[in-house]
C-alpha cells in the first residue's frame, strides 16, 4: 500500500510540475515575445488618461456592453465548436484574383476604387491616396505560429509584395485579426503614416515603427492626411487586448474617410449601438460602406453584430453602397462560413441599395461596375 501511495504521490508531483511548467511558458511567451505588442506608456499614457473614453485604467463603451464569461461561453459552445466544423469552413481552394495595381495607378482621382483581402483587410484609393485597412497577411489570426485561426485556402493568395505603394495604413484595433505583427514589420519600411486609436501606437512602436509616423486619435477625433482627404476616428462598440493583462487598455475605432466629393466608412468590429445614427449624422451620407458582417453569436452579441443588424448598422450611418466585411477569411464563430452574406442578403430584401460581392483581391470602382454576382455558393 505503501508504494501505491508512493507512486500515486510521485505521478501527482509530477503532473503538477508540468502543469507548472506550462502555465510559467505561456506567462513568459505573453511576457517577451514581440508579436503580443507592448502597453502604452510615457506621453501615450498621458494622453490616453485625458480621453472620456478612459476610466478606471481601462477604455469603455458608451453603451453597457458584456463581453460575456469565458467559462461560460466554453460551457455552451464548446461541444458545438469540436462539431459541425466542416460548414465552417469552405472545403474547396477558394478562386481569387491577383491583385491589379496597374488599374489603380491609372485611375482617376476622382473615382474610389476598393480591393478586398478578405475578413477585414482593405486598399481603399481615394483623392489619390492608398490607404489599406487592417492589413493580415500572416498564416494564422493569432498569436501563435502553430495554432489558431488558419487562413482560408485562396488561389492565389496575396501577398504584402503583391500591393501598390501605400500611403497610409488604417488599423481599427489590437486584435489579432486585425492588427497583424507580420504585415506591420514589413509595412513600417513602406509607409510614411499610420493612423490608430488610442493606445495602439504603442503596438507599432515595439515593431519599430517611427512615433513621428504614428497618428493616435479618440473618438471624434481628425486628422487632416492632405488637402484632399480627411480621416476621423468614430466610435465602434468592441474591446481590445493581445496579452494576459491588457485587457480594454488600447481604443477601438470605426473610420469615416472623408474626401471632397466621396465618403467611404470602414466600421472596423462592433456589436450594434445608437451610435451608428451619429456616425450618419455627423459624416453621412457615405458614398461606400465596408461593415462588419460575420463571427457572430448570441452568447457575444454586444461586440459583434448579427447580419440584420449589420444591414441596419448600414442604414444608419447613411450608406449608399454596403461591402460586408470581416468573413470569408477564418473561422472565428460557430455560424457556417458563408451564412453571414447569405443572411445579409436576406435583411437587405427590397432594399434598392446595392450589395458589393466582390471575390478576393478584385479591384473595382465604387460608381460603376461594381460587382455583385453571389460567387461564394460557387463553393461548399
Amino acid at each position: 500500500m505503501t508504494k501505491v501511495r508512493y507512486y500515486f504521490k510521485t505521478i501527482l508531483l509530477s503532473l503538477l510540475g508540468i502543469i507548472l511548467l506550462l502555465v510559467a511558458a505561456v506567462v513568459l511567451f505573453f511576457a517577451f515575445a514581440p508579436q503580443v505588442g507592448a502597453p502604452p506608456t510615457g506621453n501615450h499614457l498621458e494622453r490616453i488618461s485625458t480621453s472620456e473614453q478612459y476610466s478606471d485604467g481601462e477604455f469603455v463603451n458608451n453603451v453597457p456592453t458584456g463581453l460575456g464569461n469565458p467559462a461560460t461561453i466554453m460551457w455552451k459552445a464548446g461541444r458545438q465548436y469540436f462539431t459541425d466544423t466542416e460548414s465552417r469552413e469552405p472545403q474547396e481552394v477558394i478562386k481569387t484574383i491577383p491583385y491589379d495595381a496597374a488599374r489603380i495607378a491609372a485611375m482617376d482621382e476622382a473615382e474610389v476604387a476598393i480591393t478586398w483581402f478578405g475578413h477585414s483587410t482593405a486598399i481603399i484609393r481615394i483623392e489619390g491616396h492608398t490607404l489599406l485597412a487592417d492589413p493580415v497577411f500572416g498564416a494564422r489570426a493569432s498569436m501563435f505560429s502553430f495554432a489558431g485561426p488558419e487562413h482560408f485556402d485562396y488561389d492565389p493568395r496575396a501577398t504584402l509584395d503583391d500591393l501598390p505603394p501605400i500611403d497610409a495604413v488604417i488599423i481599427s484595433h489590437d486584435h489579432y485579426d486585425h492588427l497583424d505583427y507580420y504585415a506591420i514589420s514589413v509595412l513600417k519600411d513602406r509607409v510614411g503614416k499610420f493612423f490608430v486609436p488610442l493606445g495602439v501606437g504603442a503596438h507599432l512602436q515595439s515593431w519599430g515603427v517611427p512615433d513621428e509616423n504614428i497618428t493616435e486619435l479618440d473618438w471624434w477625433e481628425e486628422a487632416v492626411f492632405s488637402d484632399k482627404l480627411t480621416l476621423a476616428a468614430t466610435p465602434s462598440r468592441h474591446f481590445s487586448g493581445r496579452g494576459l493583462t491588457d485587457r480594454n487598455g488600447t481604443l477601438w475605432a470605426s473610420w469615416s474617410i472623408i474626401g471632397r466629393s466621396k465618403r467611404v466608412f470602414f466600421s472596423g468590429d462592433s456589436g450594434y449601438f445608437p451610435g451608428f445614427r451619429e456616425i450618419g449624422d455627423r459624416y453621412g451620407p457615405f458614398d461606400f460602406v465596408m461593415m462588419e458582417c460575420g463571427a457572430y453569436n448570441e452568447l457575444w452579441a454586444d461586440i459583434h453584430m448579427m447580419p440584420e443588424q449589420s444591414a441596419q448598422a448600414f442604414k444608419d450611418v447613411r450608406g449608399k453602397v454596403l461591402m460586408p466585411i470581416h468573413w470569408g477569411k477564418f473561422n472565428l464563430a460557430l455560424h457556417p462560413w458563408k451564412e453571414p452574406v447569405q443572411r445579409l442578403h436576406m435583411a437587405m430584401e427590397g432594399d434598392q441599395r446595392i450589395i458589393a460581392q466582390p471575390r478576393v483581391g478584385q479591384v473595382f470602382y465604387i460608381d460603376r461596375d461594381i460587382p455583385t454576382a453571389k460567387w461564394w455558393e460557387e463553393y461548399e
